[in-house]
């Protein structure tokens, strides 16, 4: 019986470790998309037309929220 419980324990054992492990790489790669991202987002900033993409992106989405919540008033329900 001691042995069952052992092998139970062991087995236990290295499941927690091989969770610790995946939990690790995610959290390294997490890390590493961040990075990446940051990188990415001050190498566009030095571009010559990043303020302009910025306004252009803005006047964007307010028309396309404009348009959400046109859609959302034209469905009223209708009892």
């Amino acid at each position: 019986m001691k042995t069952q419980k052992q092998s139970r324990t062991d087995l236990l054992e290295k499941k927690v470790q091989a969770l610790i492990g995946v939990v690790q790489q995610l959290l390294d790669e997490t890390a590493y998309l961040k990075d990446l991202a940051v990188g990415t987002l001050e190498t566009i900033k030095q571009m010559d037309d990043y303020e302009q993409a910025i306004e252009d992106l803005k006047k964007k989405m307010a028309e396309e929220s404009s348009k959400t919540k046109e859609a959302d008033a034209s469905r009223e329900t209708v009892k």
